[in-house]
């Protein structure tokens, strides 16, 4: 038995979930080292209803989803571009004519074209009430969180999960940016967050903290571990990530790019032909 319940999330794949009123989630069947169980898709409403990340473009996954829904789905709400988020937002939108509205794409992912971009501090209306855009990029540019206004509920997608922290990936992903949303979220307040991967986050302002901390220890380790000379991105991993399993090196090469991207932005460290020394 797991010692962490952020580990002990068991979704009921192909069913609708009730997490609050209003709100229920189904979790589409793409489970590994980065997607945790799976991708969580919410629904919002009873009659009419607002889809908050569709998730995988999987035959499977949007069969459940159009014989869950219970009713019609009108709009589609993406929070950030990633093919395990919105990559059936198109199809979706194609088999029930709903609306695909959310954060800005990029030209190399065009399986997600929405037909309306949302602005920071924008608000969409739904059955159970307006949900505001707060801008959080960083696991990825145009990333966006929605706050279910009057509630205690944020829909945090990829930037705060429970049971880890997310990838951030250039050049899409910046760890400046992630860093600065992360004191966005803060100033939101102390909330229970809904995230793309994983159960409820049941403290958000507890949980943005933890982040936080962890990021400034992680960016603190590569600076010791430079400490002794110049070390490649490959290098600075096996000292920093000690017991690390082998499927998340690849994740793992990543952060450490992300957060040696910003300790040269901020002139700490250097980088010449793939290595890195400090400053």
């Amino acid at each position: 038995m797991s010692i962490d319940p952020a580990l002990d999330f068991m979704p009921a794949y192909g069913a609708a979930e009730r997490v609050c009123v209003g709100v229920r989630r189904l979790t589409a069947r793409n489970t590994g080292p980065l997607t945790f169980r799976g991708t969580n898709c919410y629904l919002l409403g009873d009659s009419e209803i607002t889809v908050i990340d569709p998730g995988p473009d999987d035959d499977a996954h949007v069969a459940d989803l159009l014989a869950v829904a219970g009713a019609p789905i009108r709009r589609v709400l993406v929070t950030h571009d990633h093919a395990d988020h919105a990559g059936a937002a198109r199809r979706l939108s194609e088999l029930t004519g709903a609306e695909v509205v959310g954060s800005a794409p990029i030209p190399s992912r065009p399986f997600y074209r929405p037909d309306g971009i949302l602005a920071d501090d924008e608000t969409v209306a739904t059955e159970i009430g307006p949900l505001r855009v707060v801008a959080t990029p960083g696991h990825a540019a145009g990333h966006i969180c929605f706050d279910l206004a009057g509630s205690s509920l944020l829909f945090s997608g990829d930037h705060v999960m429970a049971w880890s922290t997310s990838v951030v990936v250039p050049p899409d992903g910046r760890m400046a940016d992630y860093m600065a949303s992360l004191d966005r979220l803060a100033g939101v307040g102390a909330r229970s967050y809904l995230p793309g991967h994983g159960g409820q986050v049941i403290d958000g302002l507890a949980r943005v903290s933890e982040l936080k901390r962890h990021r400034q220890a992680r960016e603190a380790a590569i600076l010791r571990a430079l400490d002794s000379g110049e070390r490649t991105i490959e290098e600075i991993v096996s000292a920093v990530y000690i017991g690390l399993d082998p499927a998340l090196t690849g994740a793992a090469a990543l952060s450490v790019t992300a957060h040696t991207d910003w300790l040269e932005e901020r002139r700490l460290v250097r980088k010449a032909e793939g290595r890195l020394s400090r400053c």
